[in-house]
């Protein structure tokens, strides 16, 4: 069983972009979100694609699941989940030895910038840069999944 385990955090400043090492353009569509389960489309660069499911709390640690699919399946189930849609930006960022993912998002979520860092087990404690606002893993308004289907949530600081 694949598992992903991340701390999500809101960011405060755009310090973190003078350590961008690459980025990528994400298009994702949630194809099904019930509960503690979601089912997503991504496309990065526009020019490959994965389907993705994720099961479990929406804690530090989830099941997840990813498959490669052929680009062109991939546009038609964006456009079946338009209405559950999230672009971005995604830069990668190394610090203090873990690397950081820093959503930079587009759209109805344009202005809204969050950083998450994967770990390997849930004891690891990552340095956190000082550019890091809000911690916000756990929390359920903060998954791209509710995201994508309710918006910013109320308690959003940027």
């Amino acid at each position: 069983m694949a598992l992903e385990i991340e701390r999500k955090f809101l960011v405060d400043n755009d310090a973190w972009r003078d350590a961008v090492e690459r980025s990528h353009t994400l298009t994702q569509a949630y194809l099904a979100i019930d509960g503690d389960t979601s089912v997503r489309v991504r496309i990065k660069d526009g020019e490959s694609a994965r389907l993705t499911v994720k099961t479990g709390k929406t804690g530090m640690t989830r099941s997840e699941f990813e498959y490669p699919v052929p680009l062109s399946d991939a546009r038609e189930m964006v456009e079946a989940g338009r209405d559950r849609l999230i672009e971005k930006t995604r830069y990668i960022v190394n610090h203090g030895g873990f690397i950081w993912e820093v959503d930079v998002f587009a759209g109805s979520l344009s202005g809204l910038i969050v950083a998450e860092v994967e770990m390997k087990s849930e004891t690891d404690t990552p340095a956190l840069p000082h550019w890091l606002g809000r911690e916000v893993t756990g929390e359920p308004a903060w998954t791209n999944a509710m995201l994508a289907s309710s918006g910013r949530p109320a308690d959003a600081l940027s």
